[in-house]
């Protein structure tokens, strides 16, 4: 690859270089960044064993080769007490081979590595609790439960003496420095705060007591690894935990950092290991830029020290803007890149409109809290040697038929399209997105566009002929002789068994999908009560659910369930909950709707499913379910009938989520 594609702001025809700022050299600690973007660290479970793989080098060589001046690589093993095997190992001599492999991959294309020392603490997300955490003082952790091993000032300075000997080991094998995780409610953090720490030790009490592990450790690895060695510090900006870290004391703890003199950048974390986790990875429902203002708030607190802005920066002009009125001086991007690893690239040639844009789902940070692999609702070929927007053409063109015009087709077609085959969409819809396109057009899901909106420009752009606005036939799609049926024709809401069969007839009752078209078209309030009957536990439901409440006087949601929003991540889940109660949205557990004659007077009755004990809904004005999916798929047994090769892909195969509908329809689009 020509490092100059990136490496400077470039000019074309007279023509000024987009994002001149973003795209200008800067230096730390002597190291040359080609940009001021820098990859956030993310956990990729992409490791074995404590083993760099040829898929973790592949994943972060992809993001160095798409232009990515600065990755932070996620945490590493490095004192004796870190065994997860999740994670590389740094502890020993025994990975280093791996670790140089590592960091030449990265380094090789003009990017700067960085591991990142972090300790997760009594700190935990996922169910359970652990019973080998440490932590400052022996109380819980405010999700899990877990209460940690308090330290001891003997094993503190075994972990002090651990991590800087680790971070010297990494500097041996090519890495260009390390940045301290010190915010996210981690072991540091957790030091740092008077609501986790009631130490009354030198590492506890009063402020300079807490903050005395964090110095340590800073001068430890500046003593181990010299000033020519990137230090960065990240620091908890807002916890949102009372008693925790706010701005005010977050200033504070910034500004003494600074004036250790060994940061070579600072940046500012929110959120915790609380109800406040949701801060840490903000969704549709935040506005972009979501620490700007805390950022601005504390910026004067570091001084010189360049500060790297980052959450939920999706786009190259909110970068621009950032850097060019002077906010900060490095982009920290995470879930951006990992959407589209040529980010960097494509705003730096002025392809902004090429970039497959991050939709602050959180689809990621649950696959790797779940230890999966890193994934992506919006990017189906995360860590692939291919990734790079590189589709191989076909040596046999073939005409090609996909039916469907949701991200699922859409991915199909214009992958097979790209390749050299002559496509067809049918969609049943006049417009292209399918069910995403009434999910971002509800609160909080204006961002699930940039799936839809990418792929239909990369169509077109492919030269896919669409057929739009009414259903397709088996007769109609074999008039075109194809050779393969891509099907991606979706999925329906089943009637559930608690409602009479007899109500689907009339149409009083919806399906919530059925009824979205004309509540969005709404525009005056409505009197009466909203109920929403929730089999799904998704969150498109509960974007619904805000919906009904900009429109009706009082919304209620009834479920079966001992709680809602079951089936979303954590993140998602807090920020549900966080809004219902905020909004005063009801919501009737352990029931299921019983339909009587007094629906007529407007009275909907409650059924507890344990006791059978009946409570009751008045001034009804709406009423709508939202239930499990059942794929629609009719078209393939004709089709195979006449001879077809058909696959059948997305929710048509069975329903789930966008991140298995654009995988699913990028591999049938390579597979024909």
């Amino acid at each position: 690859m020509d490092h100059s594609l990136v490496s400077s702001v470039t000019e074309r025809a007279g023509e000024a270089a987009p994002y001149p700022h973003l795209f200008s050299p800067f230096t730390l600690a002597g190291h040359r960044l080609r940009n001021r973007v820098a990859h956030l660290a993310i956990t990729t479970s992409l490791s074995q064993g404590g083993q760099v793989t040829d898929r973790l080098i592949q994943y972060h060589a992809n993001r160095a080769r798409g232009g990515t001046a600065m990755i932070i690589a996620e945490p590493i093993n490095m004192p004796p007490h870190q065994k997860v095997g999740a994670k590389v190992d740094a502890g020993s001599d025994q990975h280093m081979d791996g670790l140089k492999r590592w960091a030449d991959a990265v380094e090789s294309h003009d990017c700067r590595l960085i591991a990142q020392v972090q300790d997760a603490g009594r700190g935990r997300h996922a169910p359970g609790r652990n019973p080998d955490a440490v932590g400052a003082s022996p109380l819980p952790d405010d999700i899990s439960w877990t209460v940690p091993h308090a330290m001891t000032a003997g094993e503190i300075g075994v972990m002090v003496e651990g991590f800087a000997e680790a971070c010297a080991r990494v500097k041996r094998c090519g890495f260009s420095g390390v940045e301290i995780s010190a915010g996210h409610g981690h072991l540091f953090h957790q030091f740092m705060s008077p609501w986790s720490n009631v130490r009354d030790d030198e590492y506890g009490g009063a402020f300079a007591g807490r903050m005395r592990l964090t110095l340590e450790l800073m001068a430890a690895i500046r003593a181990a690894c010299g000033r020519d060695f990137i230090l960065g510090v990240k620091l908890p900006g807002n916890d949102g935990v009372s008693g925790g870290i706010g701005p005010e004391l977050a200033g504070e703890i910034a500004q003494c950092v600074a004036a250790t003199g060994h940061a070579d950048y600072i940046c500012f974390a929110q959120g915790s290991h609380h109800r406040s986790l949701e801060m840490h990875t903000p969704d549709g429902h935040t506005p972009p830029l979501t620490y700007r203002g805390l950022m601005q708030q504390l910026r004067p607190r570091i001084g010189n020290i360049p500060l790297m802005a980052l959450g939920r920066i999706t786009d190259p002009a909110e970068a621009e803007g950032l850097l060019s009125h002077g906010e900060a001086e490095l982009i920290g991007l995470g879930r951006p890149l990992i959407t589209d690893p040529a980010w960097p690239r494509k705003a730096a040639a002025g392809r902004a409109r090429d970039i497959r844009y991050c939709v602050s789902g959180n689809s990621c940070w649950h696959a790797v809290i779940s230890h999966r692999p890193i994934a992506c609702d919006n990017n189906p070929r995360v860590a692939e040697v291919d990734e790079l927007d590189e589709v191989t053409p076909t040596a046999h063109p073939r005409r090609i038929v996909v039916v469907g015009g949701g991200i699922a087709g859409l991915e199909a077609a214009w992958v097979a399209a790209t390749r050299g085959h002559q496509v067809t969409l049918f969609g049943r819809s006049a417009e292209l997105g399918g069910k995403l396109r009434l999910i971002s057009a509800l609160p909080g899901g204006e961002q699930f566009t940039s799936i839809y909106d990418y792929q239909q420009v990369a169509a077109e752009k492919a030269g896919v002929r669409f057929v739009l606005g009414a259903a397709a036939t088996s007769e109609g799609i074999l008039a075109l002789a194809p050779d393969a049926v891509i099907l991606a024709t979706g999925s329906a809401m089943i009637w559930p068994r608690c409602l009479p069969a007899e109500l689907q007839a009339d149409g009083f009752v919806q399906d919530l999908r059925s009824a979205l078209p004309d509540l969005l078209r709404v525009q005056q309030r409505q009197p009466g009560t909203a109920v929403l009957f929730d089999m799904d536990h998704t969150d498109g439901t509960y974007a619904a659910a805000e919906l009904l409440h900009r429109i009706f006087e009082h919304v209620v949601l009834v479920t079966p369930r001992d709680s809602i929003a079951q089936d979303t991540y954590l993140v998602t889940r807090q920020g549900i909950l966080r809004r219902f109660h905020q909004l005063g949205i009801e919501i009737r557990l352990h029931s299921e709707p019983h339909w009587s004659a007094t629906m007529e007077e407007g009275v909907l009755e409650i059924t507890n499913v344990y006791t059978g004990q009946r409570s009751s809904i008045e001034n009804v004005a709406f009423f709508a379910f939202s239930s499990p999916r059942a794929a629609e798929n009719a078209l393939v047994a004709p089709l195979r009938l006449a001879g077809i090769d058909v696959l059948v892909i997305g929710d048509a195969k069975v329903a789930r989520s966008a991140m298995a509908a654009t995988a699913e329809g990028h591999a049938a689009g390579r597979a024909v």
